[in-house]
């Protein structure tokens, strides 16, 4: 039997195929319907196993990282590396998408008339920065079971975070409880292992929606975007990311990749950092041999904070809208999109559509009508599949550099 790795691969293909056949079918034909009724309800089923172990997953590998990271005195400079490598990434992520949009300008020559209907049809709902920051802190700090429950995962990542530092001040004192904690988790990578053997059939489901489902018209319309922002997209994850791993630890690109495709395959049919966030731990430790300590502290840290293809697609969005209105932004007001797409991806409010949401911000915070976020919403599920790839791949690759930097510095 091929390996789990090829088998997903395997099954990637072969749902994009289907996908591909099912949209040479009509509507309301009975074969269609019916293929797409069982991805969904297979989809929804291995996305709703991987929610379920989400938010302990979470929860137990950063009290447990947290408390190992302090006890052996590493906790400062493991925070330090990784929120500059953070910051790197992302800011190199954005300066990718803002050169590109400069030289090619996508959007000049489409009508703005072609997207008025869909204008006139959207309500923007407004933030302005003042309120972003104020649900942003106001979510940091929350009833840990309301949080649990709803999935706030900033929340959950600050509770974590206390529980580990209080365990590591308790001392011997809440050794059984640490101890309890480390099972926990030992049980929780069990499960995800169990999980995993329904990945392949999963993401063949999820495939064969999301490419049947595109309206291949609207693709042609925005083809130059589409193209634009797949293509700054993976020079990002194909040159930037590697090109940082190369430097920091040695490691070729194609040992990165065959060690963490399970995790960029499933973010890509998931179009879900957090939901992938389970085999993003399991590829980290037992594939790349990153310490757990690290893994466990530094992926869920990123997979809310560290997002390279979302902060990238947000200033290539922001310059696309400029050009569809007509409107030339000047040096200045490209770094505000530059700065206000940096805050944006690094935690959107627990509010309703918190993504179309920041994508407002960002248009709203150099002049651009907000209500052209409707222009964007038909091909969104499309370009977030790549862009979630890379957010997932960012995030390991931080734990490989954060792993080896830590390791270099205990050493020396």
């Amino acid at each position: 039997m091929p390996s789990l790795n090829r088998q997903i691969l395997i099954a990637a293909c072969l749902g994009v195929l289907i996908g591909w056949g099912l949209g040479f079918l009509p509507a309301e034909q009975g074969v269609r319907s019916g293929v797409l009724y069982a991805s969904t309800l297979i989809g929804s089923i291995f996305i709703g196993m991987l929610k379920m172990i989400l938010v302990p997953l979470i929860f137990t590998s950063i009290v447990v990282g947290v408390a190992n990271l302090q006890a052996h005195h590493q906790v400062n400079r493991v925070w330090i590396t990784t929120l500059v490598y953070f910051v790197i990434t992302l800011s190199l992520a954005m300066l990718v998408a803002l050169l590109a949009a400069n030289i090619f300008k996508p959007g000049a020559d489409l009508p703005i008339t072609l997207f008025a209907d869909a204008m006139d049809a959207f309500e923007a709902r407004q933030l302005t920065m003042p309120e972003f920051f104020l649900h942003f802190f106001a979510n940091l700090f929350q009833n840990p079971f309301a949080a649990f429950a709803n999935g706030s995962i900033l929340a959950i990542v600050v509770f974590a975070l206390f529980i580990g530092i209080a365990l590591v001040a308790g001392g011997e004192r809440y050794q059984g409880i640490l101890r309890l904690m480390q099972e926990f988790l030992e049980l929780l990578l069990q499960v995800i292992g169990w999980i995993m053997r329904l990945a392949p059939l999963g993401i063949l489901a999820l495939l064969i929606r999301l490419v049947a489902e595109q309206d291949a018209s609207l693709l042609v319309t925005m083809l130059g975007f589409i193209v634009l922002v797949f293509a700054t997209t993976l020079f990002h994850g194909i040159v930037i990311l590697p090109g940082i791993l190369f430097l920091v630890t040695g490691k070729s690109p194609l040992w990165f990749w065959r060690g963490s495709r399970e995790a960029l395959i499933t973010a890509f049919a998931t179009s879900s950092s957090a939901a992938t966030l389970p085999i993003s731990l399991r590829c980290a430790e037992q594939n790349l041999q990153v310490r757990r300590s690290i893994a466990g502290f530094v992926l869920p840290l990123g997979a809310t904070m560290n997002m390279d293809g979302t902060a990238l697609y947000e200033a290539a969005a922001a310059l696309f809208v400029a050009n569809l209105v007509g409107i030339e932004l000047s040096f200045a007001q490209q770094m505000v999109v530059f700065f206000t797409a940096m805050i944006a991806s690094t935690g959107a409010p627990g509010i309703p559509s918190a993504g179309m949401v920041t994508m407002v911000m960002v248009l709203q915070a150099v002049g651009l009508p907000a209500e052209a976020i409707a222009i964007l919403l038909p091909i969104d599920r499309l370009l977030d599949t790549v862009r979630t790839a890379i957010n997932v791949e960012g995030d390991i690759v931080g734990s490989l550099v954060v792993d080896k930097l830590v390791h270099r510095g205990e050493e020396s």
